[in-house]
């Protein structure tokens, strides 16, 4: 009988992911996988700034051409992870139910920050959103796995650090959390919270019994964001967010672009029926460059070009 390998980062959380992608296929199909551990461009360069380094698919690269090379046969990512450009050989059959998209801080609330404190992220999306509120914080560039982040906290180099809620839950550390910021206060990244599942295009087998592990309402609300990504040609290093979900039976996209100083600040909803998802990221591309987020997204480029 075969037995699956499942490709997969080294980090904590990205293992959490890769065994609960396990269990899961294990619990539906019977079938036996192990996990092989591949580190990515991402995962060795943890010094320099996502801006620096460039954050478009970084933290996948590697994993893909283990793909290719067949000494995987799945690969688990986080889905804000995956760039719009898939390779043509290359698959994703399952989208895995989402968890919560939120952004939290660790450390103390937003109220309570002092004027002037040092909050840690390695999101230019959350530091825009965040400065946008609070001009007077001290946004510092933080990168590293979800323990190093937490310990910069503790030692006090850092009032509080900026993490996805999803990561934290999924590693039995809710606890930490100081305060879970809802959407209208910060947008969550596109595809934050979601797990999926890569094969090989010409991999039938693998590609059928992944299809079981796929979530409809996810699947529809990841399609709407990743269109929109793609429409307004933003990799996971453009402050932009999103999040798209099904309510009474319509598809909801609320969408956001933000200039890295957070001076510049346009946020849109839009909405469509829920099989027009990836028409619906389209248009709300349409309605927020109208709405001004093209001369952000110039200057965005400007900067990092």
């Amino acid at each position: 009988m075969r037995i699956l390998r499942i490709g997969t980062r080294g980090s904590m959380l990205a293992k959490w992911q890769a065994e609960s992608v396990r269990k899961q296929l294990f619990a539906a199909t019977g079938m036996e996988a192990e996990i092989v551990i591949i580190k990515t461009s991402g995962d060795k360069m943890q010094q320099a700034p996502l801006t620096q380094i460039g954050g478009k698919g970084i933290f996948i690269k590697e994993l893909e051409e283990a793909l290719l090379e067949e000494s995987i046969d799945l690969a688990v990512h986080s889905v804000k992870d995956v760039p719009t450009d898939v390779p043509s050989r290359l698959v994703f059959p399952a989208v895995c139910r989402r968890d919560d998209v939120r952004d939290c801080l660790v450390g103390t609330t937003l109220a309570n920050l002092r004027q002037g404190a040092r909050v840690g992220t390695s999101s230019l999306r959350r530091q825009a959103q965040l400065i946008h509120l609070r001009p007077d914080l001290d946004l510092r560039d933080l990168r590293g796995n979800v323990d190093t982040r937490l310990r910069k906290v503790e030692s006090g180099e850092y009032d509080a650090v900026m993490v996805a809620k999803a990561g934290l839950d999924r590693l039995g550390l809710s606890q930490r959390i100081s305060e879970v910021l809802s959407p209208e206060v910060c947008m969550p990244a596109v595809g934050q919270g979601a797990i999926t599942i890569e094969c090989r295009l010409k991999d039938m087998e693998a590609a059928d019994l992944l299809a079981l592990l796929d979530d409809r309402e996810t699947r529809t609300a990841i399609v709407a964001e990743r269109a929109l990504l793609s429409a307004l040609q933003g990799g996971c290093q453009v402050p932009m967010g999103a999040w798209a979900r099904v309510e009474r039976n319509e598809l909801l996209l609320d969408a956001c672009v933000c200039s890295v100083d957070g001076s510049q600040y346009v946020k849109q909803r839009a909405t469509a029926p829920p099989d027009q998802a990836a028409q619906l990221g389209e248009r709300m591309a349409r309605v927020l460059i109208e709405a001004g987020a093209q001369s952000i997204l110039e200057e965005v480029s400007r900067q990092r070009g």
